[in-house]
This record gives structure tokens, C-alpha cells and sequence, in this order.
């Protein structure tokens, strides 16, 4: 039987699984679960039977498995999130990836500079999503989710459309929301803010890139509604643009692409691949952008981070109570009146004038103390007796 029959045959069956998954997993209803499950199974039926790397492959049923499986978790992942940390973590996924992408004309590249353009161009992208998903399911034009299955479908869906890699000269390939976001920043006026209620409204052309503007609204109310995030999605998503923007300001692009494809979960060969790399020099950068992120968490950014892994200060460096008398066994006075300064909120120059030694000195010492209290903390084995001294 050749691999077309192969993957005709198998589609029932995936059809089946997919719908007992989903059957098993969810609350939704008897025909949501159909239709959700209908619509991944042809998807996947689509794209085996298309693509000639799969139909040379000789093994096109054991594709479309695979191709099912991972789309079933992507829903079933989006599902159990709920609409809104759902939403938050689509957004935040896409702000990462675009995140270098988007600079704001004639200013600073700074992350509250950038932060309302990528918002916006979000936000259009979002609805371009949703042309796509109604086109390629064949649904009508005013079609919206409006189910938690439906939703996790959509988000999913996007997910994967944003990643979709497009073909270039020179048999090079990006991903989609890349290009988008790269002709999205070129287009923005010099000085001129981004009214996306207007762009909305405005909008022309065919009928595949016009939106009315109900579907707008909707889609909006379901996925960019500005409403409050969840503290610690908010400082997650903090966290992830600092560090993008102080590996840039330090001129490691490379580290800021390897960071980036790694928030995506891609395995190391896949991450080679995209950057160009053989498997010792990805080893490389990757411990390159460890000795990076060792430096934001624990001297840059110190503060922002450990708030995000709720080990601030207040919560004694994320230590337990044994932990925490460790740790401050190990100090010596200068270190122990130090972390009380902290503790107090007194600014570094205040500090080296308690102590009597430069802003350097003390940052150099809290770094210490902070790493120190990292390896306590995540149990490595620092030796009996360990000195922070320089």
C-alpha cells in the first residue's frame, strides 16, 4: 500500500484517539470533542499527504501519528491553563521570540520602549491567526472560539503558526511571527504612537486579510484584553525581555537566539540546525550564555530575579530555616552587616559608606553572598567550611 493509502487509512484511527483523548481530559461536550478532533485529524491528513519529505519517507502513518500526538498535548496543555493563563503564556511565548525583533523608531531600545509596540503587534497578529485557522478548517468568516476547548485549539493552533518556518533566498528559512514582527517595526511612523483600535477599523484588501470588526472585538475579549496578569506571569515575562535586552546591550546576539530558541523547548539538534552550529560550538555558546544569566540573575538583575523565584529577601534568599542558619553561620561580620543593610533596603553607595569600601567592593561581595546562597539553596555541594571572601 503506498504512504497516501497509509495515512488515508490511519486517519480514523487518529480521529478515534484524538477523540477519546479529549473525551478523557476534558468537560467539553460530546460534539466539541468531535469537531476539535475532526479539525486536527485533517490537519494532520493534510500535511502528510502534502509533504514529499514525509511521502519519501516510507513511514507517512507513524507522521501522522507523531504530528497528532504533539498537537492533542499543545490543546490539552492550553486547556488545563484556562483562557487566562492560557493567553498569558501564548503572549508571553510570542513576546520572546519577536522581542528582539521590534524597536521603536529613533529611541532607545529599551524593554518599556518596546513593550506597547509588541503588545500591538500582538494583537494582529493574534487576528491574523484566526483568519488563518478559519481558512485552513474551511470555517466560515465569523467563526470564534468560543469554548475553553475551542480556545486551547486556537491557542495551540497559533502557537505553531507563529513557528511555521518560510522559506528565503539563499535556502536559508525563518520563522513566520519573525517576518512579521521585522515588517511590523519597519512600517511604524517616526514618533508616532500605534493606535491598533484604528488599525483594526481600517484595515483593507481581500478577503483573507480584512477583518469586520466584531471578530475584532472578540478575539480581543478572548486573547489581548488588557486585563490583570497573575503577579508571577507578569515578572516571568519581565525576566525573559531583561535578559534579552542586557544580552544585547552586551553585544551577545548569538546567546540572546540560543536563549530564545530555548523558551520554544526545541531539542539540541533542532537549535544546531537553525543557528548554524556543529554540536561543540552550540556547547560553547550554551555555556557562554550560562556564564550570561549567572551575571543578570545574581548582579544585574538580582532583585527582579529572586522576586520572580520567590527568594527574595523577605522570604530569606528562598532558603528553609536549617538553610538560612547555614548560610549565615558561614559570614563573617562585614558579610552579616551587609545582608542586614540589604535587609533594611539601603542603597549600595549608603552601604559601602557603612562599610567603608567602594560601590564595586559591595557589589562584588553581594554577588558572593547571593551565589553562595544559590548553591545552598539548589543543594551543591560547596565543601564544608566555604569561604565567600574574595
Amino acid at each position: 500500500m503506498n504512504s497516501v493509502g497509509e495515512i488515508c487509512q490511519s486517519v480514523e484511527s487518529i480521529f478515534q484517539l484524538l477523540l477519546s483523548e479529549f473525551k478523557l481530559s476534558t468537560s467539553a461536550s460530546e460534539q466539541n470533542c468531535r469537531d476539535v478532533a475532526d479539525r486536527i485529524s485533517k490537519e494532520v491528513n493534510r500535511i502528510c499527504t502534502e509533504s514529499k519529505r514525509i511521502q519519501s519517507s516510507g513511514d507517512a502513518a507513524s507522521w501522522a501519528l507523531t504530528l497528532s500526538k504533539h498537537r492533542l498535548q499543545q490543546c490539552l496543555h492550553y486547556y488545563k491553563l484556562g483562557s487566562e493563563r492560557g493567553r498569558v503564556e501564548l503572549a508571553s511565548t510570542l513576546s520572546a521570540v519577536v522581542y528582539r525583533y521590534i524597536t521603536p523608531p529613533q529611541s532607545q531600545s529599551t524593554y518599556q520602549a518596546r513593550l506597547p509596540l509588541i503588545e500591538d503587534f500582538l494583537q494582529g497578529f493574534l487576528v491574523e491567526a484566526l483568519n488563518a485557522f478559519r481558512r485552513e478548517n474551511q470555517l466560515p468568516p465569523n467563526y470564534t472560539p468560543k469554548t475553553l476547548l475551542q480556545l486551547a485549539e486556537y491557542m495551540a493552533f497559533t502557537e505553531r503558526y507563529a513557528k511555521r518556518r518560510i522559506p528565503l533566498p539563499g535556502h536559508r528559512t525563518q520563522q513566520l511571527i519573525i517576518l512579521r514582527a521585522q515588517t511590523f517595526s519597519q512600517q511604524q511612523p517616526i514618533e508616532t504612537p500605534v493606535d491598533i483600535e484604528q488599525a483594526a477599523e481600517g484595515m483593507s484588501g481581500d478577503s483573507e486579510n480584512s477583518w469586520n470588526a466584531a471578530s475584532m472585538q472578540q478575539v480581543r475579549e478572548q486573547m489581548v484584553a488588557q486585563e490583570p496578569e497573575p503577579a508571577e506571569d507578569t515578572l516571568r515575562q519581565a525576566v525573559i525581555s531583561e535578559l534579552i535586552a542586557y544580552l544585547d546591550e552586551r553585544n551577545q546576539s548569538d546567546c540572546a537566539d540560543y536563549f530564545t530558541l530555548r523558551l520554544q523547548d526545541l531539542p539540541a539538534s533542532e537549535i544546531e540546525a537553525i543557528l548554524g552550529l556543529t554540536p561543540r560550538q552550540r556547547d560553547y555558546l550554551q555555556q557562554r550564555f550560562k556564564y550570561h544569566l549567572i551575571r543578570f540573575a545574581l548582579s544585574h538583575r538580582w532583585e527582579l530575579v529572586h522576586q520572580w523565584l520567590e527568594a527574595d529577601l523577605e522570604k530569606n534568599l528562598g532558603l528553609t530555616l536549617h538553610q538560612w542558619q547555614l548560610f549565615n553561620a558561614q559570614l563573617d561580620p562585614n558579610q552579616q552587616k551587609l545582608l542586614q543593610l540589604k535587609q533594611n533596603k539601603h542603597s549600595d553607595s549608603e552601604i559601602a559608606q557603612a562599610l567603608g569600601c567602594t560601590i564595586t567592593q559591595v557589589q562584588k561581595q553581594w554577588f558572593k553572598l547571593l551565589e553562595y546562597a544559590w548553591e545552598i539553596r539548589n543543594g551543591i555541594d560547596s565543601g564544608e567550611g566555604k569561604s565567600t571572601h574574595e
